[in-house]
């Protein structure tokens, strides 16, 4: 398992998370995905989340609409 620390802002709040993945990196996108689900990934509020096929400018944009940015991944040890 990998470690990762992501800083990003909420709603304009400053916040943290760690995930540990199998993955051995994470793009900033790939963070931002994990942070939408984090924050929005009930049954719900599926509808907020990215298309399957959306690229990684696609995530982003979906992550600022929904008012997560300055996603920054930092590797944990």
């Amino acid at each position: 398992m990998h470690t990762y620390n992501l800083t990003y802002l909420f709603k304009g709040e400053p916040r943290d998370h760690r995930f540990e993945l199998k993955q051995p990196g994470l793009s900033p996108h790939e963070a931002a995905l994990h942070l939408i689900l984090l924050h929005y990934g009930d049954g719900e509020n599926s509808l907020v989340m990215p298309a399957a096929d959306a690229s990684p400018t696609e995530i982003l944009q979906q992550a600022r609409s929904l008012e997560i940015t300055r996603v920054e991944v930092h590797p944990g040890e």
